[in-house]
């Protein structure tokens, strides 16, 4: 009897534990995460000890980050406390939730109760990514395989044939010759449409740090089925994305990402960061007439006044800017730094971006722009 083949190869098992350790909070960049690879080929993927001691040496950058590591580590490779090993899936499971009934038909009791069964997935699409643990964070990017955004529509100047609108005065007169010059049926047409160009500024500064993971997918997911996408990052400089992250395996596409992006959980000049964009690429077309989304919590360490300045220059060129911040869907929140109140009145959708409920909701935003 043949031994059962294994799901995963070794270097996609230590990627993706590394991309693990990185979702849940130690800031793992590309040259730890290939350092990380090399020192595991050195003392080989069977010694459970050495792995874990190869990956603490690469992987962490201070002594904070050891217990997030460990944890991780146990979760990923050990299946600590019933979580599920590398390359095993743990069913899903149900919660119960007691709502109280407003029925007030005659013979039922006041306090009648409404059970609700809710499982770990609709839960889980509605939490906010920052306060994900590990296990929750690779769950979640398994969630954003089966996302499909869509590129938005502009109308084209070449009509298509169509049912009804305008008369093709040349394709009837062709059917007409094809009869030798017998009526025919009237051919009808309408203004062509096309896809509209996406473009997509991340901030992955300090304050972005925890949603930086997933927004880094959701742009991969755009990239790999939304037609005509660029990505940048916005930090402390503006790094263009596009190439790197043209690879259809995601984990591989933010490994690459990462090691393209010098100024990881750095600053935030959002003002001087769309400045560059829009001197470099955007005044150059990119932008213009594209849906320009921008995911920024709107803390700016540099001069507000030119952030707004370059908002009001992207607003004109671009068909529109959707701008989102996590901590827009979340109670009690009053757009009050400096940074958001700058850009406001240069927005057209100021939309949340904190969970993957309100990415689904952004992506149907992004298709009607």
């Amino acid at each position: 009897m043949n031994a059962p083949q294994p799901r995963y190869g070794p270097d996609e098992i230590l990627l993706g534990f590394a991309a693990a350790v990185r979702a849940a909070g130690v800031p793992v960049t590309a040259d730890r995460t290939h350092a990380f690879l090399e020192a595991t080929a050195l003392v080989g993927l069977d010694d459970p000890t050495a792995t874990w001691l190869a990956g603490r040496a690469t992987l962490c950058g201070g002594p904070d980050d050891l217990v997030r590591y460990d944890q991780v580590f146990d979760a990923w490779f050990l299946a600590a406390e019933g979580l599920p090993r590398a390359g095993q899936s743990k069913p899903e499971a149900s919660r119960t939730i007691d709502l109280p009934s407003d029925n007030d038909g005659e013979g039922e009791p006041d306090d009648e109760v409404l059970r609700v069964a809710a499982s770990d997935t609709e839960i889980l699409r509605s939490r906010d990514v920052a306060e994900l643990s590990a296990a929750e964070r690779a769950r979640l990017a398994r969630m954003f395989e089966a996302l499909r955004p869509r590129a938005p529509r502009r109308r084209a100047l070449r009509r298509t044939p169509w049912r009804r609108g305008e008369v093709d005065a040349s394709r009837t007169l062709r059917r007409m010759l094809h009869h030798l010059g017998e009526p025919d049926r009237v051919a009808w047409r309408r203004r062509g449409s096309r896809p509209r160009r996406v473009v997509l500024l991340i901030d992955v500064s300090g304050s972005m740090s925890s949603y930086a993971d997933a927004l880094l997918r959701l742009a991969h997911r755009y990239l790999m089925t939304a037609g005509q996408v660029e990505v940048f990052t916005i930090g402390t400089r503006l790094t263009h994305l596009t190439r790197a992250m043209r690879v259809h395996d995601a984990e591989r596409a933010i490994v690459a990402a990462g090691r393209a992006v010098p100024d990881w959980s750095g600053g935030t000049r959002l003002g001087e960061g769309l400045r560059a964009f829009l001197d470099r690429w955007g005044q150059r077309g990119l932008a213009r007439g594209a849906v320009v989304v921008v995911f920024s919590a709107g803390w700016e360490r540099g001069d507000t006044s030119l952030l707004a300045e370059q908002a009001a220059r992207l607003q004109r060129i671009a068909h529109r800017v959707v701008w989102v911040n996590p901590h827009r869907g979340k109670t009690g929140y009053q757009p009050v730094q400096q940074g958001v109140l700058a850009v406001l009145p240069y927005v057209d959708d100021f939309v949340a971006g904190h969970s993957m409920a309100t990415y689904d909701d952004l992506v149907g935003v992004v298709a009607r722009a």
